[in-house]
């Protein structure tokens, strides 16, 4: 699967920014990671094709909002109220779901489907 994203740029905090990423075909999980410069890649937020499932890390609960429109293979990221440590290159990846107790989620190791990055930078 190739993934490429959009959507990316540099806002001032409490702003908004909208990424999207469109799938060249199926996977059972889609999700966001992101690295911040000298940090190491986490997860962001994952949702099962279908949109029944979705998880999102702690400290984007709230704020963002994963969605997805299967019938185009096309993931978002709503980002709202933005923080500077929200800073990073954002990637798309596509994989298999893992579930704990029933829930959704997100263990980049399943994920072998990368996009290149879009560039999130959140200014004071």
């Amino acid at each position: 699967v190739q993934l490429v994203e959009s959507g990316g740029g540099s806002v001032q905090a409490g702003e908004s920014l909208r990424l999207s990423c469109v799938a060249s075909g199926y996977s059972q999980c889609m999700g966001w990671f992101r690295q911040a410069p000298g940090k190491g890649r986490e997860g962001v937020a994952s949702i099962s094709t279908g949109g029944a499932k979705s998880y999102y890390a702690d400290s984007v609960t709230g704020r963002f909002t994963i969605s997805q429109d299967s019938a185009k293979n096309s993931l978002f990221l709503h980002m709202n109220s933005l923080k500077p440590e929200d800073t990073g290159m954002y990637y798309c990846a596509a994989g298999l779901c893992r579930w704990q107790s029933g829930k959704l989620i997100l263990e980049e190791s399943d994920y072998n489907s990368w996009g290149h990055g879009t560039q999130v930078t959140v200014s004071s």
